[in-house]
């Protein structure tokens, strides 16, 4: 739900998420859905 919110207001302001395309996951090493961190980044 809070993703979904989170979209409509991007929307209203003009943003435009994409997400990782094939060649971009492969090149970078990470999944096209996450996580995009490695398990040893902690917050």
């Amino acid at each position: 739900l809070d993703e979904a919110v989170a979209a409509a207001h991007l929307e209203h302001l003009g943003v435009k998420l994409t997400k990782l395309s094939d060649d971009q996951s492969g090149y970078l090493g990470i999944p096209k859905d996450g996580p995009f961190k490695p398990e040893i980044y902690r917050y």
